[in-house]
């Protein structure tokens, strides 16, 4: 489903008012939980690493996300670099701890969202773009200009922060977050965030405040709403279960819909920490999944059997799209 005409989207002088609000959250930066209080605008860098302009490794139709998202012809992902989140066995490694990618402005930016619109793609997905946020703004505002029709998608790893999630209110058709985690130790311990718990669940409640639950169109492509992924660790150390409850507690079932992933591999750094070193067993998995299907959550399941290692992006090889060639 196409969105309204771009004018429809916000009047100029909100467009103008939500970038200069990025700006000023900017330098300081106080864009994420972080709250590193560098400028960005001067170069100057903070925890997640990222210089004053946007940074993408790679813009492509993706055909590994969930149905609604992938569709038939394919999510249109821009994958920035750096992220606010340094998790240890992160699959994007290449991208969040080692910096590949190259500088991408608004403008080159707004004619690569327009050029995933012409491919046919269903949607513009933005993968860990909350550390660019004043660019991105920017971007898009330049895109919806030049005729972007399709749904915005914001894909991230849940830390945000809701004061910069309002900024992109009416904006972002689609959340894509994660709930990494139950309790704060492990997100300390494998991800470098002792606050993740309470700053994720209260940018789950925004998000579904913004947009709702997730709605699909007459051919099963989402069009708006919010969608939740999971991600099972070995071992339960995610803390499944109390995210569960948190859900729970928190949501109608009806009104959400879960991705509960089995994908995990023992990637980057995961081969340091013995009790994440292995795949997810099936068994494991298997007694999470029908704890949510009991609970009334709608979604998407992995299938343990049919999963191999196609889903992991060697971002090198995918340069070619980056620059164009």
């Amino acid at each position: 489903m196409q969105r309204p005409p771009s004018s429809t989207w916000l009047t100029a002088a909100d467009w103008d008012n939500r970038i200069a609000e990025a700006d000023r959250r900017a330098a300081p930066c106080e864009l994420c939980p972080r709250r590193c209080g560098v400028d960005r605008f001067a170069g100057e860098r903070g925890f997640c690493g990222a210089p004053g302009e946007p940074v993408v490794s790679s813009v492509f139709p993706h055909h590994g996300e969930e149905p609604p998202l992938s569709g038939s012809r394919g999510s249109g992902t821009v994958f920035f670099t750096y992220c606010t989140l340094k998790c240890l066995y992160c699959q994007n490694f290449e991208l969040s701890h080692r910096a590949e990618g190259a500088p991408l402005p608004p403008e080159a930016l707004a004619a690569k969202m327009l050029g995933l619109q012409a491919k046919g793609c269903h949607n513009i997905n933005l993968v860990t773009a909350g550390h660019f946020l004043p660019w991105v703004l920017r971007a898009i505002r330049e895109a919806a200009r030049g005729g972007l029709t399709v749904p915005i998608v914001y894909n991230c790893g849940g830390y945000e922060l809701t004061d910069s999630l309002a900024l992109l209110a009416g904006i972002v058709d689609i959340y894509l977050p994660d709930m990494k985690y139950g309790d704060d130790e492990t997100a300390a311990r494998y991800s470098g965030a002792a606050d993740y718990v309470a700053v994720n669940r209260a940018a789950v409640r925004e998000m579904f405040r913004q947009v709702g639950p997730l709605r699909t169109d007459d051919d099963g492509i989402a069009f708006a709403g919010l969608c939740i992924r999971h991600l099972v660790l070995p071992g339960g150390n995610a803390g499944t279960s109390k995210i569960l409850d948190f859900l729970q507690s928190a949501f109608d079932p009806q009104d959400l819909s879960i991705s509960l992933m089995a994908q995990y591999r023992p990637l980057y750094r995961a081969a340091e920490y013995p009790e994440i070193n292995r795949l997810v067993a099936f068994d494991e998995y298997e007694a999470l999944r029908r704890g949510f299907i009991d609970a009334g959550f709608q979604g998407f399941y992995q299938e343990i059997a049919a999963l191999d290692d196609s889903f992991v992006i060697d971002f090198k090889e995918r340069k070619e799209e980056r620059l164009g060639k």
